[in-house]
């Protein structure tokens, strides 16, 4: 979990902790959710971080070694999502200046179009 997610993990719990407290039990999950922005899975810290937009889509980029972690911003209804898998691997090659390795994408859930990862050939 990055840090700025558990610092407002760690103050929302005393602040919603009362009856009274409504008004923050909906505020601070959204700004818990804003906080937390487009981070790295831990194999990618002290990756080189981009930002990209392809056809209109945009993503977050980091860049480690001879690998690439491509988060989507935003998003996006289901029809719109068969695209972006193609995009993804455009983002990589944009962002790294590196070629994309064929069928290398790889997921954490199957068909995935939130966050993927690429092997890369520099």
């Amino acid at each position: 979990m990055p840090a700025t997610c558990l610092v407002f993990w760690i103050v929302n719990r005393p602040l919603t902790a009362t009856e009274k407290s409504w008004g923050m039990k909906l505020l601070l999950p959204l700004l818990i959710l804003v906080g937390c922005g487009a981070s790295p899975d831990p194999k990618f810290f002290g990756a080189s971080r981009h930002e990209v937009a392809v056809e209109g889509i945009n993503f977050v980029v980091f860049h480690k070694d001879t690998r690439a972690e491509v988060v989507r911003l935003g998003y996006l209804r289901r029809a719109a999502r068969t695209p972006v898998p193609r995009l993804m691997a455009s983002a990589a090659a944009q962002a790294t200046g590196c070629q994309v390795i064929a069928n290398s994408m790889k997921t954490r859930i199957p068909g995935d179009t939130g966050e993927a990862k690429f092997d890369l050939d520099c």
